[in-house]
């Protein structure tokens, strides 16, 4: 471990009480099965913006499963996909080759450890709702000694908290969270609260200043099933958070959805937020 990582870790541990490899523990299954992804159209930007030829080198930092890596891989030479929760690598290493996709390397870390894995330079570094998670401006600092000079950072996500107005039934699984974990957000074995300044701010005052933002929204329709295992794959309502509570969380939520919608379908607009930013 580097100074910096072992200063950023025990800074992490002073503020949250968590780690990043604790994040997410236990909810690779379900991340990979529930997650929706992003909109397609953000990759045919992303190919058209950078004139993908299928030769780029990648990094996809905070992986988890593989949500950017496995569409990008098809798009660009190589993709080093990097998360600190090994279930995630597992997770993502089975997709990989059930798509029959070789050109991924699953590499376990975090963003404290980027100058100390011998990474090859790349074109892009992209995270997916993961920025967040950060020491945003070392980060940024990191990468400007990774990334090549006509390269940029792409922050895929689902927009800040607030952007888009939520489905109504999520208030009911907030209340049923809120009953078995209390009101705080939970975050491995400490809590989060999310950074009150936004990513682009941040990216104002760092070496990747010229920003771009593009949104595309969609309507997803899922099941019940589907909206209880989408639950599990977060890091604040996981089955490691939930423990003992897991079984009751998830028969209460199934009885609360279920009195809201008896048919057990429900309508969400989901939104792919892409913020692009290059160098001067």
């Amino acid at each position: 471990m580097t100074p910096h990582s072992a200063n950023w870790t025990r800074k992490i541990n002073e503020m949250t009480a968590y780690t990043p490899d604790e994040l997410f523990a236990s909810t690779a299954p379900y991340y990979a099965r529930f997650r929706p992804g992003y909109d397609l159209a953000f990759y045919d930007m992303l190919a058209a913006r950078f004139a993908l030829s299928g030769s780029e080198r990648v990094l996809d930092l905070g992986a988890g499963t593989g949500v950017l890596a496995l569409p990008l891989a098809r798009l660009v030479g190589h993709v080093t996909a990097v998360d600190p929760e090994p279930g995630m690598l597992e997770e993502g290493r089975k997709l990989a080759a059930e798509q029959d996709i070789t050109n991924i390397d699953w590499r376990r870390g975090d963003s404290t450890t980027l100058l100390s894995m011998d990474l090859e330079p790349v074109l892009l570094t992209v995270m997916g709702a993961a920025f967040h998670w950060m020491d945003r401006d070392q980060t940024l600092r990191d990468l400007d000694q990774l990334i090549e000079p006509n390269g940029a950072i792409v922050l895929a996500s689902g927009g800040a908290p607030g952007d888009v107005e939520p489905a109504p039934w999520l208030d009911i699984i907030a209340e049923v969270r809120t009953q078995h974990l209390g009101p705080e957000r939970r975050a491995g074995s400490g809590t989060y609260s999310h950074p009150k300044q936004r990513h682009q701010d941040v990216l104002a005052h760092s070496p990747f200043p010229n920003i771009d933002i593009t949104r595309w929204d969609r309507t997803l329709t899922r099941t019940l099933d589907e909206i209880i295992g989408l639950q599990f794959s977060y890091s604040y309502s996981s089955p490691a958070q939930l423990g003992d509570h897991k079984d009751a969380f998830e028969r209460d939520l199934r009885q609360a959805l279920t009195d809201f919608s008896p048919a057990g379908i429900f309508d969400e607009v989901v939104r792919t937020e892409a913020i692009i930013a290059t160098r001067p």
